[in-house]
């Protein structure tokens, strides 16, 4: 397996547009102790992300100010924002923009590389054939809930530093076919092209169409 090596965290110093476009394609890790020296280690790839653009923007977190909710899109870039949302699921989201400056990106879909079997075991998901693995990983909650991704757990984690048990890194992998969407699933700001997708990934959660490069 190719090494996997964790983004800078001047990667995430920028805006968050530039950012959310860059993520696809990098890889999403999670380790999991297991009883195992090692520990398990689940990895998927990033095909579908959102940007929001701070106290600007009326769709995100951080329009209101800063809380000590949404603290960490206002803290240095690079470190794990999640929330729960209707009541039922998790969302992961990752801080960019120089500390003081609020903005963030959101995941919402990934594709399985590795850990598979875990995945499916904590989302009591059957794997019948490979057509059921986007119920794995495609869509915020389905992401947060295959990883363990909680609030309690991950929130204000180093996403930069792969000592931790959640980071981000990149394989070599270059993404192409990269298409831009409004966002979706909001209801304030919707019109924005802010949501970016690898065009064609049978991960990608929503509309599949109205994208542009």
């Amino acid at each position: 397996m190719t090494a996997i090596r964790p983004l800078d965290r001047s990667f995430f110093a920028r805006d968050p547009r530039r950012v959310a476009r860059e993520l696809l394609g990098k890889v999403l890790v999670r380790l999991e102790k297991d009883g195992q020296p090692r520990g398990l280690r689940l990895t998927a790839r990033i095909v579908e992300v959102e940007a929001y653009l701070g106290e600007t923007d009326p769709a995100a977190h951080a329009a209101a100010g800063r809380t000590a909710r949404n603290a960490v899109l206002f803290g240095p870039p690079g470190y794990a924002y999640v929330y729960f949302i209707y009541g039922n699921h998790y969302c992961l989201n990752v801080s960019c923009e120089p500390e003081g400056k609020a903005g963030g990106v959101l995941f919402r879909a990934l594709e399985p590389l590795s850990g598979v079997e875990e995945m499916a075991r904590v989302r009591s998901v059957t794997l019948h054939s490979p057509a059921d693995l986007p119920k794995l990983t495609s869509g915020p909650g389905r992401l947060a809930e295959a990883l363990s991704i909680t609030r309690a757990r991950d929130n204000g984690c180093d996403l930069t530093s792969s000592k931790g048990s959640l980071w981000i890194g990149e394989d070599g992998y270059r993404a192409r076919g990269i298409r831009v969407t409004p966002r979706i699933g909001i209801s304030k700001a919707a019109e924005k092209p802010l949501r970016y997708i690898l065009a064609g990934n049978p991960f990608v959660s929503g509309p599949k169409t109205r994208f542009r490069s």
